[in-house]
């Protein structure tokens, strides 16, 4: 049958982390006769100009998104398109800053100012290395018995991280294009996989865009905390915070 969601038509019905029913036709067949209900899902458009989405994840307990100030570079609309996602559908964020063992002295404090940026909005964040090590084992009491995703470009370094956190495991990984200083994709659909410390990881095929589902211009702004909470300030309830008279937002 189909699943819809909203408006939107999904290219996968099911979805890794999906709870199904199922039933035996063998002892290695098996028919899945139901979906449970999902408490979230993280969700993007198959493509920018497509009516169609993908369900990258489901049943989440922290979304990872893996940033890197370069080597590949992640824009920051990148990132917040993501936390809209995260926040409309209801998924822990956790921002993990990558790969700073490749940074310079400037770097580092742009990427520290940063980091306290997202922190006084209200996200999670972590400063990372698998190089280095750093902050690898306080990332794992974070992840401890947790189903979580792995989200971010190709060659952030996710599967990277993965083999990491449990080196048993042993992903494919790949390099970063010289001529375009950007990742070539190494994974190619999205798997789950088991901590030995307790819990799970999705990892998840790089991406270069992130197109978000079925939000309307009007209620994107609920999505911003920051925003949110500001504009409750404004002198109308549906102030789009453009040019809107005795806007709190802009002032």
């Amino acid at each position: 049958g189909k699943f819809k969601l909203l408006k939107t038509r999904l290219t996968n019905p099911l979805a890794v982390g999906d709870f199904v029913e199922f039933e035996l036709e063998s002892s290695d067949v098996a028919w899945i006769t139901k979906i449970e209900p999902r408490k979230n899902y993280l969700i993007r458009k198959s493509v920018n100009l497509s009516k169609e989405a993908h369900i990258i994840a489901s049943n989440i307990d922290t979304a990872c998104f893996i940033f890197t100030l370069k080597f590949p570079e992640t824009s920051l609309g990148f990132l917040d398109r993501f936390l809209v996602c995260c926040e409309a559908y209801n998924i822990q964020p956790l921002i993990l800053f990558n790969k700073i063992d490749t940074l310079n002295a400037e770097e580092l404090e742009l990427l520290e100012d940063l980091q306290q940026l997202y922190q006084n909005i209200g996200y999670e964040t972590l400063k990372i290395s698998s190089v280095s090590g750093e902050n690898i084992e306080t990332l794992k009491n974070l992840l401890k018995d947790k189903v979580s995703v792995f989200f971010g470009h190709s060659g952030s370094g996710k599967s990277t991280l993965v083999n990491t956190l449990e080196p048993t495991l042993d992903l494919k990984t790949g390099e970063i294009s010289e001529a375009h200083l950007k990742g070539k994709h190494t994974t190619t659909f999205a798997q789950m996989h088991f901590w030995s410390f307790g819990g799970s990881v999705i990892d998840t095929p790089g991406v270069r865009e992130f197109a978000m589902v079925d939000i309307e211009k009007e209620e994107i702004q609920h999505f911003f905390p920051e925003i949110f909470e500001e504009g409750k300030n404004c002198k109308f309830h549906n102030c789009l915070h453009i040019n809107e008279p005795k806007c709190s937002v802009i002032a």
